[in-house]
């Protein structure tokens, strides 16, 4: 059997934990591939909001294996506040969260870099979530980071002292910052048990195995492929690969392997931090985008930024996934727009271009739009593609001409059961 990939097409913040909830009773084993609690998926069901950081999304389905694969980056004290929320859930936890070996662990430390590292920065910060994502993997690519295997060695505390060292003289550069360090490492230690009380498997091998079996694979992303640490809008991106490519690397699975690519992408466009934006808005529409779609960061809380939809960004990122079909989230929120627009390709000086330059943090760009009338019905309560308002049919089906991949689901809401799947 294949494994299936589900990511993200534009900054993050696309809908991604519905749509792995939702396919999770098709898969037997659900895993994260990357990222770490700087990433939210956010599910709705039973009239109840879950946000998960760590964890795969098929957590919330019985009978269904997921594990967080060796390219995720673990905070102890996020993973355990998490597992308390599933539990309280009336989730079980009995084997059926599994933890690669090979996954590094995020120390106080890395915390405390990233939050000095950004603050430092001043007008040039990145907008990191503060999370110590950066640091854990600049430690993991350095050769000197901890791993979940380490905390069952007989020498973990002597590896944990040397690389707290090592981030204490990193800090004698930045200037005194508010942190208070032993606190945080006492607290880091007692959620260490939590982490302890789950299986640690070899990612690679009990994966290679389930696929030899016939087992079903679903390999969930986070953030977006706007975010890549290649192909992001660098320098403002997160620091591992949030591409299809990534779960290769992120599971031990070799490319031939891959099956489905499934991108999700909201019907207009959203940023979380700083960094190029072509098609965000400045105005009423952009207002009125945030308000009605709730944008604020599941992890972060920060407002975010908002636009139409970008087809050149579009393009780029189904090109460098492979991606073979395609999810449209929050369509609901346009309905009561007069008229919607997309951005088909940019202005560039006395250039019209399709593609996104090489250096598009450096570039001002201006969107050429094409509008859509609105259809300005509600359409929740939609479950047929047939149903929809012909407006919104003629949106849909605009996209799947120009980006030339289909549309298999279209979501009307942030429950389960507001999803239009189409044949």
């Amino acid at each position: 059997m294949a494994v299936d990939v589900i990511l993200g097409l534009q900054w993050g913040d696309e809908g991604k934990g519905k749509i792995v909830d939702f396919l999770a009773p098709d898969y037997q084993i659900i895993c994260r591939f990357q990222g770490g609690p700087n990433a939210g998926h956010t599910l709705k069901f039973g009239g109840k909001k879950h946000v998960l950081h760590t964890v795969p999304s098929g957590i919330f389905r019985s009978n269904l294996i997921n594990l967080i694969g060796n390219g995720v980056v673990i905070d102890p004290i996020t993973l355990a506040k998490e597992l308390a929320a599933i539990k309280a859930a009336g989730i079980v936890l009995d084997g059926n969260l599994l933890v690669a070996r090979k996954a590094h662990l995020i120390l106080p430390t890395h915390r405390l870099l990233d939050q000095a590292s950004e603050a430092f920065k001043g007008k040039s910060k990145i907008g990191s979530t503060l999370r110590g994502i950066g640091p854990t993997y600049m430690d993991k690519t350095g050769r000197n980071g901890l791993r979940v295997g380490d905390l069952t060695s007989g020498d973990f505390d002597k590896k944990y002292q040397a690389l707290k060292e090592k981030h204490l003289g990193l800090l004698k550069i930045y200037p005194e910052f508010d942190f208070d360090l032993d606190q945080e490492e006492k607290y880091w230690m007692e959620n260490l048990d939590q982490l302890r009380s789950l299986p640690f498997v070899d990612g690679e091998y009990y994966l290679n195995e389930a696929l030899s079996e016939g087992k079903r694979v679903l390999a969930e992303g986070a953030q977006g492929s706007m975010l890549d640490i290649d192909f992001g809008t660098y320098p403002y991106v997160t620091s591992s690969n949030t591409i299809s490519a990534g779960a290769c690397i992120g599971l031990g699975i070799a490319p031939k392997n891959i099956g489905e690519v499934i991108g999700i992408t909201k019907a207009y466009c959203t940023r979380v931090g700083s960094g190029p934006f072509p098609s965000e808005l400045f105005d009423e529409d952009g207002t009125k985008l945030g308000k009605l779609g709730m944008e604020f960061g599941a992890t972060t809380g920060r407002a975010r930024r908002c636009g139409w939809l970008d087809i050149p960004q579009l393009k780029y990122t189904i090109m460098i996934n492979g991606v073979t079909q395609l999810v449209m989230t929050k369509i609901d929120v346009l309905d009561s727009f007069e008229t919607i627009k997309v951005a088909k390709s940019y202005q560039i000086k006395d250039k019209l271009v399709s593609t996104l330059p090489f250096d598009i943090c450096d570039q001002e760009i201006s969107p050429v739009w094409q509008s859509f009338e609105g259809w300005q019905t509600s359409l929740d309560g939609i479950t047929a593609y047939e149903d929809l308002p012909g407006r919104a049919r003629g949106y849909i089906q605009d996209l799947e001409s120009t980006l030339g991949v289909p549309f298999s689901m279209i979501s009307t809401g942030p429950e389960r059961s507001k999803l239009i799947l189409r044949s």
